[in-house]
């Protein structure tokens, strides 16, 4: 699935992979399982994550557990690229912030990708992590988001996320908008975005709205076509739309 492509040059060399979630809407397939283990297309979604994490360069991995740790950690035990590190939380789940504030020492001081274990889609010309680190320039973005079409994207029937600015800025949606743009789940980001983080648990919109307030949230088109897969039904229209583009 996708296509391997060229390493960009300033390829990150750590992911935080959140995968702590307890995938409620993905009952009952994740009554026995964590989401990241429910397979698309014959395979887990943790896995077409970390497949493309390591086409696209990146050595070290942190990925943090919750719901059903144990099968996540067990899956995980045998890979060899990219280097998996293990973020436990099985004390408390921090959410989509707190668990990246608390990943921090294994990511390391430069900027690193970002992305959902759940997350999934197919690549156009050229790999969409290559592309995000091509397009991040850390002199004015502290946060680099991978931007999907709010209509046309297979499994997705929300209003979108966000408006982007023709210089690639982003403005969050308004409580009764409609935008263009949902948020495809992979990023590149700052450490600095927590550098005042609470230790306890918090979104992570919290610290990208800083980085909105500041004029250094950015936005990148994502090439190709995003699945949102959130339901079991979702399951099939992601491999629907696989079986589709690779026939």
């Amino acid at each position: 699935m996708g296509t391997s492509a060229k390493k960009a040059k300033n390829t990150p060399r750590s992911a935080m992979v959140l995968a702590a979630g307890l995938g409620t809407r993905m009952r009952p397939l994740t009554d026995t399982l964590p989401k990241p283990l429910v397979k698309v297309a014959g395979k887990p979604l943790i896995d077409h994550v970390l497949d493309r994490l390591a086409d696209a360069g990146v050595d070290k991995a942190v990925v943090n557990v919750h719901h059903f740790a144990e099968l996540l950690i067990r899956h995980l035990a045998s890979r060899q690229r990219p280097q998996v590190a293990i973020s436990d939380e099985r004390g408390l789940l921090l959410g989509t912030g707190g668990g990246v504030r608390k990943a921090l020492p294994q990511l390391g001081d430069a900027p690193f990708f970002h992305i959902n274990a759940d997350t999934i889609w197919i690549d156009g010309a050229r790999s969409n992590l290559a592309r995000l680190a091509d397009a991040f320039d850390p002199a004015v973005m502290d946060a680099l988001l991978l931007l999907a079409p709010a209509t046309g994207s297979i499994g997705y029937a929300g209003r979108g996320d966000f408006a982007m600015a023709a210089d690639g800025r982003l403005s969050r949606r308004g409580e009764r908008d409609n935008v263009p743009f949902v948020y495809a789940g992979a990023a590149i980001l700052q450490p600095a975005l927590f550098a005042d983080a609470p230790e306890r648990g918090f979104p992570l919109t919290d610290v990208l709205d800083r980085a909105g307030e500041k004029g250094r949230l950015h936005g990148l088109r994502l090439d190709g076509l995003w699945m949102h897969v959130g339901t079991p039904a979702a399951v099939s229209e992601a491999e629907a739309a696989i079986r589709g583009r690779t026939a």
